[in-house]
């Protein structure tokens, strides 16, 4: 029977690919997974592919008692299993205190364990904004995030360390050379370090203002991906006003260096202003090739290079879709997309971004603004691929189920070896909507 469902799938999708070659009407049939999870909510980053093959994720909740939970996938067999409750891998489980409802970083692997951090997703909305959640009667504040480690062979997690102030972990990256993980806290955004000789935390304070805390003009969205320099073990983030900031191990402090992310292509921004990511790097991962960064402005979409040893950013190219270019508008998620990764080739950019959806020839048109970082409309999914050897950006078409519905919420992006791309979105059966693993059959570029 499986079987049949693949080839029937791959049948849709050679048939929706062969009707034209333009990027508006090019299609990617993509099919979903069960794993069991009815309230899994929306995810941000959250899943990687392992060494062995395997897809891990965290499908988040928003419930005050039931936290986020990991699952496995495994290509070969199509088979989902289920890793753990991260709140139970705290030692929270049955504490009455707020859940460990989400993941919000990508897993980083290092000697046969996969390093990731929790965060909350139990929230109090004030303004408009989410804030962190205020526990009722009978219940405990959010206790922090925490730093764990799952062995890929026994199955075990272990918790590493918890975030000061009772603060969610936002962003986090690993120094898997020296054994540092960098991470920024939320709703303050606190600089943290953990040592894994150590096994201490420490706080540098905060990177920007008061952050998604502060108020007024202290405001600050908070930068979502932290860059690391294997080679030299610098850490790297972004402020909301442009200010790339690094880290030198030992040094104890932050230092902002000459080169900013404040360019014209970019966009204007009040930094003070919720509701978008001002000048911040939305996403960015390390080119061992290039040995220098890719990166994409959020909210512009624009891709860049980073290279830190000349401390320079190069603007590479506009890497929305195709539809998006031609309209000329910004995605509709306010923050910009986080699906973006560099593939197992080291040359190959996957990233996945909205598309303007046509009624009758009118652009349909989302919330004008927003204080949060949600979907202002409806949009397309789609697939833009970006060739890093030969500066080649293909948008290789929109993206449905094979019942017609869009994948809507994803901010999440793993490639497997093969060139497979998965990420955690929405998807509707029988009524109900949870978000849940998703596969988007793609090959890897051809060496």
């Amino acid at each position: 029977m499986r079987l049949l469902q693949h080839a029937a799938i791959a049948l849709i999708f050679i048939m929706m690919n062969s009707v034209t070659g333009s990027a508006q009407d090019k299609k990617i049939v993509a099919q979903y997974y069960n794993s069991g999870f009815a309230i899994g909510h929306d995810t941000y980053n959250a899943i990687s592919a392992a060494s062995n093959g395997k897809i891990y994720y965290v499908l988040s909740s928003q419930s005050i008692d039931t936290g986020g939970m990991m699952y496995s996938f495994d290509p070969g067999t199509g088979k989902v299993d289920f890793c753990g409750d991260i709140t139970e891998a705290c030692g929270e489980k049955g504490t009455r205190a707020i859940s460990q409802g989400k993941s919000h970083v990508r897993f980083v692997e290092s000697a046969g364990k996969l390093y990731f951090a929790t965060h909350a997703g139990f929230y109090s909305m004030v303004d408009g904004m989410e804030k962190m959640g205020i526990p009722p009667a009978g219940y405990k504040p959010y206790p922090g995030g925490h730093f764990l480690s799952y062995d890929l062979k026994s199955g075990k997690f272990e918790n590493l360390g918890i975030a000061p102030h009772n603060e969610g972990i936002l962003t986090m990256n690993m120094d898997t050379v020296r054994g540092m993980i960098y991470a920024i806290t939320w709703p303050t955004g606190y600089f943290i370090t953990y040592d894994l000789k150590t096994k201490q935390v420490k706080d540098l304070g905060p990177v920007s203002g008061e952050g998604e805390n502060g108020a007024g003009t202290a405001f600050r969205t908070l930068c979502r991906a932290i860059a690391i320099n294997p080679l030299t073990g610098h850490a790297y983030l972004t402020n909301s006003e442009g200010a790339i900031l690094q880290y030198t191990p030992g040094t104890g402090k932050l230092v902002k260096i000459e080169e900013d992310m404040k360019k014209d292509y970019f966009g204007l921004y009040d930094p003070s202003s919720p509701g978008h990511m001002g000048y911040n790097w939305r996403q960015i991962d390390w080119s061992p090739v290039d040995q220098s960064f890719y990166g994409v402005h959020g909210n512009s979409g624009y891709l860049f290079r980073f290279d830190p040893a000349a401390e320079r950013i190069t603007v590479l190219d506009r890497i929305t879709s195709k539809v998006s270019k031609e309209s000329g508008m910004f995605d509709q998620f306010s923050y910009g997309y986080l699906g973006f990764i560099l593939g197992p080739d080291k040359r190959t950019l996957y990233y996945l971004t909205g598309a303007p959806i046509y009624d009758q020839g009118k652009r349909v048109k989302g919330k004008d603004r927003t204080a949060m970082g949600e979907a202002k409309g409806l949009e397309d999914l789609h697939l833009i691929t970006y060739d890093t050897r030969t500066n080649t950006y293909t948008d290789n078409g929109a993206i449905f189920y094979p019942d017609g519905q869009r994948p809507l919420y994803v901010n999440s992006i793993a490639v497997g070896k093969d060139g497979t791309v998965y990420t955690l979105a929405r998807v509707t059966e029988k009524g109900a909507t949870r978000t849940d693993l998703v596969r988007i059959p793609h090959k890897l570029v051809k060496k």
